[in-house]
């Protein structure tokens, strides 16, 4: 981000919650430079991109907190602050919401399309029936999957990246959370498993 553009972001967030920092990118493998290239290019949104601000949650460090209508993700940090990524997430009629935590963590995960996706979309079923599809730049869970559970059961909702850049900021999922691929390897690589997300 170049001094101007984040003197503006200061400036609009003053009378708000203070200025908003940016977060440096986070370092990638050999491999994730390797897909994240053949991935499309897409400049999100100025908002939607990764800051360090006041935390606006009141959880403890090591929580997420989801503001679906907002579109963005908070990880809270010591020190109430937090870090802000911007978000897509389920359209109304399949937008999740609840307490959960993150009971496991993959890196270019496989993507196995649920039987209610299927119901929706059939020409998903020969992807089901392939036994999913391999991870990589094509994937739609995109460089990471932190994978959301209730009492010890898989709800079948995620925090991911994506292949869709371009959809950050909107609501056009099927109820995961959708983050861009540099911020979903962010956010991996800062969560714990047995953190607690609050989607709301």
């Amino acid at each position: 981000m170049n001094f101007r553009s984040f003197s503006i972001v200061c400036a609009l967030a003053t009378g708000l919650a203070g200025c908003y920092a940016s977060v440096p990118d986070p370092k990638v493998s050999d491999q994730d430079a390797k897909y994240l290239a053949m991935v499309p290019n897409f400049e999100v949104e100025t908002n939607f991109r990764r800051y360090q601000l006041d935390d606006p949650t009141g959880e403890v460090p090591g929580t997420i907190v989801i503001d679906s209508r907002a579109h963005y993700l908070y990880f809270v940090l010591p020190g109430k602050k937090a870090i802000r990524y911007g978000v897509a997430t389920g359209s109304e009629a399949a937008g999740w919401t609840g307490v959960a935590s993150i009971q496991r963590k993959a890196e270019w995960p496989r993507w196995m399309p649920p039987a209610e996706m299927i119901e929706r979309w059939p020409h998903l079923k020969p992807t089901y029936d392939a036994g999913g599809l391999p991870g990589g730049p094509d994937n739609p869970l995109g460089a990471r999957a932190m994978y959301l559970y209730q009492n010890n059961k898989d709800t079948l909702y995620r925090i991911h990246g994506t292949n869709e850049p371009e959809t950050i900021g909107r609501d056009v999922s099927s109820g995961c959370i959708r983050m861009a691929n540099i911020d979903a390897i962010d956010l991996f690589n800062r969560v714990q498993i047995g953190a607690k997300v609050i989607v709301k």
